[in-house]
């Protein structure tokens, strides 16, 4: 991506996405640029959907967590870093694992925990971290990486080097501590870090309503001295422009910026949960504002692709994703003498 601009308040998008002020918006986004963010927002979809149905099979065991329905933040965020910036991401961030160059073959196989994954078979799930790819592997507790996130942008501030760190969360994720401290400690020393909150409406089964009294998660930051911005986290042209504005931001010197990003958790918690809270109406709201659908609305409008472009597309993916999966299927499990390997740091190890 060409990588290289706080506090703005983006109108949200309504209905399906077609809205006459979007595509001028988009179409400052160079036609590569955008048609690159199609694609990853299309194989996340595809790669997720595969890996839904390997769980309902039983082919995957424990849980399969998605982005459904949300996929435009996180390719729109990491498309905005330049390469050797950090990402450190929560569960709902296939997109950014797959801009960043984690693999089909490496997501696959480690859902099924194949000595061929990057874990080596140590982990089912996504927990996939690679530092030499700029990515800090997560953990399950959400906000938790956002202090791992402030840490990492103070060693870049400490050794003068102009990179970036992008992290994120869910609304759920911003009620608890860690996230304040994070938040805190990066406005203080107005570290380079872009924080970013993918506010899906609910915190596993609990309503937004239920969560804060404050109408915008984005409200938060201004405890800090924060600047933030609220988007339409279904456009991946918004989130994509937000977060180029907040990296140059925090590259020039200027500290952190919060994101919010406005979506819908279109699947349950995870694969296991029916989301039988959720009210039928705000899915079906929300499925008109699909990010995949936005985004060719916004490809057409602009000029940069036609109806054919779209089918060729989602037919390469569909290869690319059915070639994982066989790839994984076929993958050796791991060996037991193998366990204690990548468990402790070796010296001379690469450093983010």
């Amino acid at each position: 991506m060409d990588n290289s601009k706080g506090s703005i308040t983006l109108p949200l998008a309504t209905g399906e996405g077609s809205d006459v002020g979007e595509a001028p918006v988009a179409c400052q986004i160079g036609q590569a640029d955008l048609l690159h963010m199609y694609y990853y927002l299309c194989l996340t979809r595809v790669l997720e959907d595969r890996i839904t149905t390997l769980y309902r099979q039983g082919v995957i065991l424990g849980g399969v967590y998605t982005s459904n329905g949300m996929e435009a933040i996180s390719v729109g965020y990491a498309s905005a870093l330049e390469r050797d910036d950090v990402i450190a991401p929560y569960h709902r961030d296939m997109g950014a694992f797959l801009v960043r160059g984690i693999t089909p073959y490496d997501v696959v196989t480690q859902y099924l925990g194949r000595r061929t994954s990057p874990t080596k078979g140590k982990d089912g799930n996504v927990h996939i971290g690679d530092l030499k790819r700029g990515i800090v592997a997560f953990v399950s507790h959400l906000a938790d990486n956002l202090p791992v996130a402030t840490g990492v942008a103070l060693a870049f501030k400490i050794r003068e080097e102009p990179r970036v760190v992008a992290t994120n969360t869910g609304d759920g994720g911003t009620s608890r501590g860690d996230f304040h401290e994070a938040m805190n400690f990066a406005a203080v020393r107005k570290l380079p870090v872009v924080f970013f909150c993918n506010n899906n409406q609910f915190a596993y089964s609990t309503p937004l309503q239920w969560q804060m009294a404050i109408p915008n998660v984005a409200d938060r930051a201004k405890a800090y001295g924060m600047p933030s911005e609220i988007v339409d986290g279904n456009n991946v042209a918004t989130v994509y422009l937000a977060a180029k504005r907040a990296v140059h931001r925090a590259r020039s010197g200027d500290g952190p910026t919060f994101i919010e990003c406005k979506t819908m958790r279109m699947h349950g918690h995870s694969e296991h949960d029916s989301a039988k809270y959720v009210p039928k109406e705000l899915l079906e709201e929300w499925k008109k504002k699909d990010p995949i659908l936005k985004a060719e609305q916004l490809l057409l409008q602009c000029g940069y692709a036609d109806e054919a472009s779209f089918c060729d597309v989602r037919e390469r993916i569909r290869a690319e994703v059915e070639a994982a999966v066989e790839y994984a299927k076929q993958s050796p499990l791991p060996d037991g003498a193998d366990v204690h390997e990548g468990v402790f740091a070796n010296e001379g190890e690469v450093q983010p």
